[in-house]
């Protein structure tokens, strides 16, 4: 709850006007109680979960061109099944996600995430948002190479597993004891770089969006992540879970630059370097035939585009 009774005495506190943030921020937060406004985290996650999964399913009915960009076009899961899955994580996210939200307030008073006045400059949230990142893909990293060892994936991760082509609604879909390990790393950027309550609103609603696009089964070429360095993204993370619980390879949650550096990687990146091989081969023995047929009839085949249609479906497949 903010110390302060009205406008005024805030304007007065800082020895400057608000900014027009700063006013609603203080409309809205005076009379609630931090705690309160930490349980926001709650509502968040529900929408989060609820709605942007959703966007992806709604694209695919709506628009069949979509399907192009599908990286397991064979798997499709029924309604039945899509919904199975959400009933699924809305039961761990009442059984576990809530309850966890509700009593680990303690440990964000600790690390001293704040909710006065002044609020950050976007300079400051984004800086921290990037050490937030940073970090927990760091810890997530090491967590989810030890739960790929035999006994961490027999009694844990082998639930996450279980979508060898994973949907949006797969991402939160994890054993109990996995969501609570992996809330560790959650909250060692914010531990290390405390910021503004804001802030912390939009490093866990911006990661849990993160992996929903990771999990989402889609590599749209204008996803605007695939303008960050060293980004995954979601054919980075689907190779992960195509080869299922024999995967060594691509254990980063965000970034790419630990699989790299440690060698987890390899294999991805021989699987994309023979696919492109086998890509460019067909496409030289399709060239091939097209051009024999011009000799024999003398026209250009009319289905030349669908032969590139084809191996960009091969690309996909894979």
């Amino acid at each position: 709850m903010l110390p302060y009774a009205t406008l005024h005495d805030a304007e007065t506190a800082l020895n400057r006007s608000l900014t027009a943030a700063e006013t609603l921020w203080f409309n809205y937060s005076a009379d609630k109680s931090d705690y309160f406004l930490y349980c926001h985290n709650i509502l968040f996650l529900f929408l989060i979960f609820s709605v942007f999964p959703l966007s992806y399913l709604l694209l695919e009915l709506l628009s069949r061109n979509v399907r192009a960009y599908k990286i397991q076009p064979k798997v499709n899961l029924s309604c039945s099944e899509t919904f199975k899955c959400y009933w699924d994580v809305m039961r761990m996210f009442i059984l576990v996600v809530g309850p966890l939200q509700l009593v680990s307030y303690p440990s964000v008073q600790l690390i001293g995430v704040r909710t006065s006045l002044p609020l950050p400059s976007i300079w400051e949230v984004v800086a921290q948002l990037a050490v937030y990142f940073v970090v927990e893909d760091f810890g997530n990293y090491w967590i989810h190479r030890f739960l790929h060892c035999k006994w961490g994936y027999e009694k844990i991760h082998k639930v996450h597993h279980e979508y060898t082509a994973p949907i949006g609604f797969a991402a939160p879909y994890a054993h109990w004891a996995e969501v609570l390990i992996l809330g560790i790393p959650s909250f060692c950027g914010p531990a290390i770089a405390p910021g503004h309550m804001i802030t912390f609103w939009l490093w866990i609603g911006l990661r849990q969006i993160e992996a929903i696009e990771t999990h989402s089964g889609y590599d749209f070429p204008w996803t605007p992540t695939k303008y960050i360095p060293f980004y995954g993204g979601a054919d980075y993370h689907d190779y992960h879970h195509y080869v299922g619980g024999q995967s060594q390879s691509n254990f980063a949650s965000v970034f790419t630059y630990c699989d790299h550096i440690y060698g987890t990687d390899k294999g991805y990146r021989y699987q994309k370097k023979l696919l492109r091989q086998v890509t460019l081969e067909l496409l030289i023995f399709l060239l091939i035939a097209d051009l024999l047929l011009i000799n024999l009839i003398g026209i250009l085949p009319l289905f030349f585009m669908y032969e590139c249609r084809l191996v960009y479906w091969l690309n996909g497949v894979e």
